[in-house]
């Protein structure tokens, strides 16, 4: 895990991460709106991002 950056050792962060950060949490936000108006229950769209952050972390970890 020689590649994982910890972000409270890198801080303060450079404005393109901040940038970046900013967007991924915005489209997050808008994904799950999106889902919510669509009717998908609150615990399925809590599933399928555990999903992904379980599946990232294993590709971090495995690295």
């Amino acid at each position: 895990m020689s590649n994982v950056t910890r972000l409270h050792h890198a801080l303060p962060l450079s404005n393109d991460i901040n940038k970046a950060l900013t967007e991924l949490d915005s489209a997050i936000a808008k994904a799950i709106d999106a889902a919510k108006a669509a009717g998908l229950p609150q615990g399925l769209i809590v599933a399928e991002l555990h999903g992904h952050a379980h599946a990232q972390t294993h590709l971090m970890v495995k690295a």
